[in-house]
C-alpha cells in the first residue's frame, strides 16, 4: 500500500464510507486493498482467480477472507453486498465479454449497493501488453455504456494523468433498481 497514489487512497476510503455491508474485493491480487478494507472496518472478502494470489494474500492477511474464484462468479447469494471493488481487475477481461463480471456484480449487490472500478484510461477501448497477460484499456464513456447496460447508474468518474505513465480511471457506479 505504501506505492497507492494518494488520491486512489483517497477514492477508495471515500467510496468505503458510504458502503452499507458486506463487499468483495473483486480480482484481489495479493490482497492489499481487501486488507485495507477490513482495517477500515468493512466486513470484506478478497477473490481472485489466480492461486498464486490468495496464497500469498492469505499468508500475509490471515485475518482476512480470500478465496479462489472468478469474477463471473463471486460465490455469494444474489443482492447480499453493500459494495464491489473491481481495482484494475476487469483490465483482463475482453471487451467483448466484459458484461458477464458487470452482470455478476449487479447480481450481487443489495438494491443501492456500489461498485468502484478502477481501469487504465484511452481515448479508446484497445489492447495493450500489461504484466503476464494482455489488458484493455477503456474510455471513461465506453465503461460508463457498459455499466449502464448492466443495470448501474454511473454516479462519478475520475482521470489521472501523469506524464511518463499510463492514464489512470475509476468510476463509481450504483445498482439502479
Amino acid at each position: 500500500m505504501e506505492a497507492v497514489h494518494p488520491s486512489d487512497r483517497q477514492l477508495v476510503s471515500t467510496w468505503a464510507s458510504g458502503v452499507d455491508g458486506p463487499v468483495i474485493d473483486a480480482g484481489c491480487g495479493p490482497g492489499q486493498w481487501t486488507d485495507f478494507l477490513a482495517g477500515i472496518g468493512l466486513t470484506v472478502r478478497g477473490v481472485d482467480q489466480v492461486p498464486e494470489f490468495i496464497e500469498r494474500a492469505r499468508r500475509e492477511y490471515p485475518d482476512v477472507e480470500f478465496e479462489v474464484g472468478a469474477l463471473e462468479h463471486l460465490g455469494c447469494d444474489s443482492e447480499t453486498l453493500g459494495g464491489v471493488l473491481s481495482w484494475y481487475s476487469l483490465i483482463h477481461h475482453d471487451p467483448a465479454a466484459i458484461s458477464e463480471p458487470l452482470a455478476e456484480f449487479h447480481r450481487s449487490l443489495a438494491a443501492g449497493g456500489t461498485l468502484l472500478v478502477g481501469f487504465f484510461e484511452g481515448p479508446a477501448v484497445e489492447p495493450f501488453d500489461h504484466a503476464v497477460i494482455r489488458a484493455y484499456r477503456w474510455s471513461v464513456e465506453a465503461l460508463g455504456e457498459e455499466l449502464r447496460a448492466a443495470g448501474f447508474d454511473v454516479l462519478e468518474s475520475h482521470v489521472r494523468k501523469t506524464v511518463g505513465q499510463r492514464a489512470q480511471a475509476a468510476i463509481l457506479a450504483r445498482r439502479a433498481d
